[in-house]
């Protein structure tokens, strides 16, 4: 009896026994796949983020370019032109930050900038967006900004103008006929600026199935009508993670009559002390005469050196331009510069150690103003650790890269 009633204890226990076996064996077999994955995911980011600089840089001169022609004597039809140009530009800006920041969302939270800007400004140009591209589909178009609405701010404008520019894509898109509006106005927030931006068209409207689908990554609401209009089904996905990770949110809702309406609100923090470079400052304070700076570009890309000497010379800046960022240094130590801009993707050393080893030089050079460029944000915090006073974000204005000049300029002698 002793051996039959010991019997199903050890059955019990070699079952326990082999079961454990067996989950670590399933564990140890998945560690592989989840670091595959894993390294996957992080190559795409690096991928992404890669392809954002190289697609910024371009347009950095598309831009800068267009808003050097708004300057020109240009009448109402070549003034057009431009303003369309700009537009596609901004458009294709921000697509190249939604697709980052869709490759990042499934890793980590999304971390927004602080900066100051001109809100009236961005709100302003998101209303023209629209009103060009409906125009050119031959649609009607409203803009209404609020009186209400603050001029400077504190948020990440880059993204929340990406955002915007694909509600508006999305509004012209889907619409064949009719009209598209853009409504910015205040919403209460508690010791915030809490700002609703509505995006409203009389187009093909959606289905409360439709609806629900909307905000998955990389899902298109309806097949059929994803193969006729085209999309990725990206953007409203990034849209809703920005607008959370900036304490607002995204609805839709079908619009009476039919049609679509968009509803963005973000909560941003109220403008205190100096305005930074990303400010909408005034023409006339940002591009008037300065006095004429002796300027060391480190750029390796032909195109890119080639705009940033035209934005310069209209400044009324010298430019001499690099291609390694190993020269830098060297450079800085032989010749009588007032400021560096320095790309942070570059062959051989990168802008970041570039950037130590010009801080490394005997005074006065190590006190060079130096402003750290690139097409991916994350790479402003190193720069700045490094030494930088400065960094600017591709595409790159006339007006930001004067203003950054002139910030840069302000914290390099405060230092000495």
């Amino acid at each position: 009896m002793a051996l039959t009633s010991r019997s199903p204890q050890k059955r019990q226990k070699r079952s326990k026994q082999t079961l454990k076996k067996r989950v670590i064996k399933s564990a140890a077999a998945k560690l592989p796949a989840r670091r595959s994955a894993v390294r996957s995911g992080i190559m795409v980011e690096a991928a992404l983020a890669a392809f954002a600089h190289e697609v910024r840089t371009p347009l950095t001169g598309i831009l800068a370019v267009s808003d050097l022609l708004a300057t020109s004597d240009l009448d109402e039809r070549e003034r057009r032109w431009v303003d369309t140009i700009k537009a596609g530009a901004e458009h294709l800006a921000g697509l190249a930050t939604l697709f980052v920041d869709a490759a990042r969302s499934s890793a980590s939270k999304l971390e927004v900038r602080q900066d100051f800007f001109d809100l009236r400004a961005l709100a302003r140009n998101s209303g023209d967006s629209l009103a060009g591209r409906a125009a050119a589909k031959g649609l009607q178009h409203a803009v209404a900004i609020s009186e209400r609405l603050p001029v400077f701010v504190i948020g990440d404008p880059v993204r929340l103008r990406a955002a915007l520019e694909n509600l508006i894509d999305n509004a012209v898109k889907f619409t064949e006929r009719g009209s598209v509006t853009l409504k910015v106005g205040r919403v209460p927030m508690p010791g915030k600026v809490g700002v609703a931006f509505t995006v409203s068209d009389s187009g093909i409207g959606l289905s409360l199935a439709e609806i629900k689908k909307l905000f998955r990554p990389f899902s298109q609401a309806n097949v059929t009508i994803a193969s006729r209009f085209g999309g990725a089904g990206l953007g409203l996905s990034s849209v809703k993670q920005l607008a959370r990770a900036m304490g607002g949110d995204i609805v839709v809702t079908p619009r009476p009559g039919g049609g679509t309406v968009f509803t963005l609100t973000v909560s941003l923090a109220k403008a205190k002390g100096p305005v930074s470079i990303m400010s909408g400052l005034d023409d006339e304070v940002a591009l008037g005469p300065r006095e004429t700076l002796r300027v060391l570009s480190v750029e390796d890309n032909p195109f890119g050196r080639v705009v940033l000497n035209a934005i310069l010379s209209e400044l009324g800046h010298h430019t001499e331009f690099i291609g390694r960022g190993e020269a830098a240094a060297e450079r800085v130590a032989h010749g009588a510069f007032d400021a560096v801009l320095m790309d942070m993707v570059l062959p051989g050393i990168n802008g970041i150690e570039a950037i130590r080893q010009i801080r490394a030089l005997h005074s006065p050079h190590s006190r060079v103003a130096i402003i750290g460029v690139s097409g991916r944000d994350d790479d402003e915090l190193a720069s700045l650790a490094a030494g930088a006073n400065a960094f600017l974000t591709k595409p790159v204005s006339p007006r930001a890269l004067a203003t950054a000049l002139l910030e840069a300029r302000r914290h390099a002698a405060g230092a000495t």
